[in-house]
């Protein structure tokens, strides 16, 4: 497998590119705009093509190059179902399975930090059967979890985040590796580590909100940082209903 993050440090953001270099199909994750050229460029350089542009959620906090690159790259461009855009896509499921040559991805879906919120599984056959790591989006980060508030009904969806977190992303076997969309420096959550990958081991033993009770965690997320700034009009840019300008 290869596999290429994007770490944007001012901003705390990270994008992935990673697929078959056999069979020359990838995929990218969560990409930015201003990066559109270098994943083509980047995939070009080992032979692949991008099949798949997939966004793990509407961000609320950069722009998105997801639409842009998918075409682009005459790539699907792919979002969870529930996902409430103005755009056209193609819709995930969970528990479905991409194939990217002998790289695959499953899809969980992981509500909480927005409703359509996944994370993605990702194995390498050629590794083995079992899952390699998991992109985790803004559910999941090193040391914190996603913000709840962004969409409104706080409450409600810090329970959500809750459910996701312990009925499907800590049911993972322990040595996977986890890898979010975010690290220190991001208004998508408090409490990040600036280190940008981590396992769900490490998580379960050291992240403080992973072993509060249910009520405890939604309590806990009420305190959580102001929502990053023209936040609207980027999530509007991103749902396609507004027009994006340089």
């Amino acid at each position: 497998m290869i596999f290429k993050p994007y770490y944007y440090f001012e901003t705390g953001c990270a994008a992935y590119l990673f697929g078959c270099g056999s069979l020359g199909k990838c995929a990218v994750v969560d990409a930015h705009e201003e990066d559109v050229g270098a994943y083509m460029t980047f995939a070009s350089s080992k032979g692949m093509r991008i099949t798949h542009v997939i966004d793990t959620h509407v961000h609320a906090d950069h722009r998105s190059g997801g639409l842009a690159l998918s075409k682009q790259a005459g790539a699907a461009y792919c979002l969870h179902e529930s996902a409430d855009v103005a755009l056209a896509f193609e819709p995930l499921r969970d528990g479905q399975e991409v194939e990217l040559g002998n790289t695959r991805l499953k899809v969980l879906h992981t509500p909480g930090h927005t409703p359509e919120s996944i994370s993605l599984v990702v194995t390498d056959l050629r590794r083995g059967a079992d899952p390699w790591f998991v992109l985790t989006g803004d559910t999941l980060f090193v040391g914190a979890v996603g913000r709840p508030d962004l969409p409104g009904r706080a409450r409600e969806n810090a329970g959500e985040l809750y459910d996701s977190i312990h009925m499907k992303l800590l049911t993972l076997p322990d040595d996977i590796e986890v890898y979010p969309g975010h690290f220190a420096g991001s208004a998508c959550g408090a409490g990040m580590s600036g280190k940008p990958s981590s396992t769900v081991a490490f998580e379960k033993r050291w992240n403080p909100l992973l072993s509060k009770s249910r009520a405890e965690f939604v309590d806990a997320l009420c305190d959580v940082p102001p929502k990053p700034a023209a936040m609207e009009q980027i999530l509007d840019i991103n749902r396609g209903r507004q027009v994006r300008v340089p």
